[in-house]
C-alpha cells in the first residue's frame, strides 16, 4: 500500500481538488483555488428508505463553489491555460460549466468567455454573467455550440477548457472519486451512479479509482459503474440497451434535464466500456422520475439538486424496482448540481405557502396536523 502518499494527503490540511495535488499536472504556482471540491459524503439513512437501498450515499456536489461538479475540471484546466501563458479562457457549455470557467478565470486573472445554447435556464444564464467574461448564447443546439468551440480553437490563439484544454479538465474530474475513496476510509465504493452527458465524468471517476489501484492506494478497485442519461436525451443508454457500440446522435434532445442534453457525446464510447467492463449499466430515466428524485432528495436527504444531479437517484429507484440492485448493496449517488439554477422546474414541486394574520392560533392552525405542536 502507499501508506506514504495517503499520510501526506491526510497530514496536508488542504481542503479540495488540490489535496491531490501529487496526481494533478499542474505546477504550484499556477494553481487557481477558489474552493473547488472537498465536498461531504453523507450516507442518507432516510433517502435510503425511500428507494429501497439500506447502504446510500450521496456525494453532494451542489455545494461547490459555483455550485455544481464543473468547479473541479474548471480548476484544474484554467490553472493550465495560466501555466500555457494563455490569457483567454472559455468553454462550451449547457450552464454549469459557463459560471464554473468565469468564475475561475476571474480569479486567475484571465479574459472569460462562455458559449451556450439560448435554451438554457435563464438563472444559469444570470449566474455565468455575474463573474464577468463574454456570455455568449446561440441560437441551436449544445452541439452546434461546441462545433463553434472547435473551429474557434482551429482559428484562434485561445483555451477552451472543453475542446484543446480537455485532459486537463478531465484531471480535475477525478478528484471526485478520489474524496469518496478517502472519505470510505481508502476503500472503493461497491456500486456508483453518475449523470451522463458527454460521458467525461463518468470516465473520469472510473480513471482515477483505477490510478488509486495502480499506485497501490487501493488492493482492489472493483467498483461497478452505472450511467444515467434522460430519456429525451439517452444516445450512450441507447447503445448500452441494444447492446451495440453505435453511438447514434441524438439530434433534438426533448428533456427538462437541459444540463445532460448532449446528443453527440464526446466520450459516449469510453463510457460504454467503462459500463461494460465493471459490470455496471447505462441507464435512462424519464422527466417524470428525475422530477420525482428531486423531491426524495430534498424532503429526505436536505440536499436541493437540479434535474441533472437529481437522475442519479431516480435510477437508483429504477434499479431497485427492476432488481438491478439489491437492498443491501452499497450505492454512491453522484449529484452533481444545485437546484436553484432551474426555477421552472422548481415551480412544478413546490407546495402553496401560507399566509396568515399575526396571530398564535392562525399559526397553530396550520400546524394543527403537526404532534409537535401542544396547547
Amino acid at each position: 500500500m502507499h501508506d506514504g502518499w495517503r499520510d501526506r494527503v491526510s497530514s496536508s490540511g488542504v481542503r479540495g481538488v488540490w489535496r491531490y495535488a501529487e496526481l494533478l499536472p499542474v505546477q504550484k504556482q499556477h494553481r487557481v483555488d477558489i474552493g473547488a471540491g472537498g465536498t461531504p459524503l453523507v450516507r442518507s439513512t432516510e433517502l435510503g428508505k425511500a428507494v429501497g437501498i439500506r447502504n446510500l450515499y450521496v456525494k453532494n456536489d451542489t455545494v461547490n463553489p459555483t455550485y455544481s461538479f464543473k468547479d473541479r475540471p474548471s480548476s484544474v484546466a484554467v490553472s493550465k491555460a495560466r501555466e500555457f501563458g494563455i490569457n483567454i479562457v472559455g468553454c462550451a457549455s449547457t450552464g454549469n460549466l459557463a459560471s464554473a470557467t468565469l468564475a475561475h478565470a476571474a480569479a486567475a486573472g484571465l479574459v472569460g468567455f462562455v458559449l451556450m445554447p439560448d435554451t438554457v435556464e435563464l438563472p444559469k444564464v444570470k449566474q455565468a454573467s455575474i463573474y464577468g467574461g463574454n456570455v455568449i448564447l446561440v441560437d441551436g443546439t449544445y452541439d452546434d455550440v461546441n462545433r463553434l468551440a472547435y473551429l474557434l480553437v482551429d482559428r484562434s490563439d485561445v483555451g477552451i477548457v472543453n475542446v484543446n484544454l480537455r485532459p486537463y479538465y478531465v484531471e480535475g474530474s477525478k478528484t471526485m472519486m478520489y474524496e469518496v475513496v478517502e472519505h470510505l476510509g481508502w476503500r472503493a465504493p461497491q456500486h456508483i451512479v453518475v449523470p451522463m452527458a458527454s460521458g467525461a465524468l463518468f470516465g473520469a471517476l472510473h480513471k482515477g479509482l483505477r490510478e488509486l489501484e495502480q499506485f497501490g492506494v487501493l488492493e482492489s478497485a472493483e467498483t461497478v459503474f452505472h450511467g444515467v442519461q434522460p430519456e429525451g436525451c439517452s444516445p450512450i443508454s441507447t447503445a448500452y440497451a441494444a447492446g451495440t457500440d453505435e453511438i447514434r446522435p441524438v439530434k433534438k434532445p426533448e428533456t427538462l434535464v437541459k444540463s445532460l442534453a448532449i446528443g453527440t457525446p464526446g466520450d459516449g464510447a469510453y463510457a460504454l466500456t467503462v459500463a461494460r467492463t465493471t459490470g455496471g449499466t447505462c441507464q435512462a430515466v424519464s422527466d417524470e422520475e428525475t422530477v420525482e428524485a428531486i423531491k426524495l432528495l430534498s424532503k429526505h436527504a436536505g440536499i436541493f439538486a437540479e434535474p441533472g444531479g437529481a437522475v442519479t437517484v431516480a435510477a437508483v429507484k429504477k434499479m431497485r424496482d427492476e432488481g438491478v440492485l439489491d437492498t443491501g448493496d452499497e450505492v454512491v449517488c453522484c449529484v452533481t448540481g444545485a437546484g436553484f439554477k432551474v426555477d421552472e422546474v422548481v415551480d412544478r414541486i413546490v407546495g402553496p405557502t401560507h399566509v396568515v394574520p399575526a396571530k398564535l392560533q392562525s399559526i397553530l392552525d396550520v400546524l394543527k396536523d403537526r404532534p409537535v405542536i401542544t396547547e
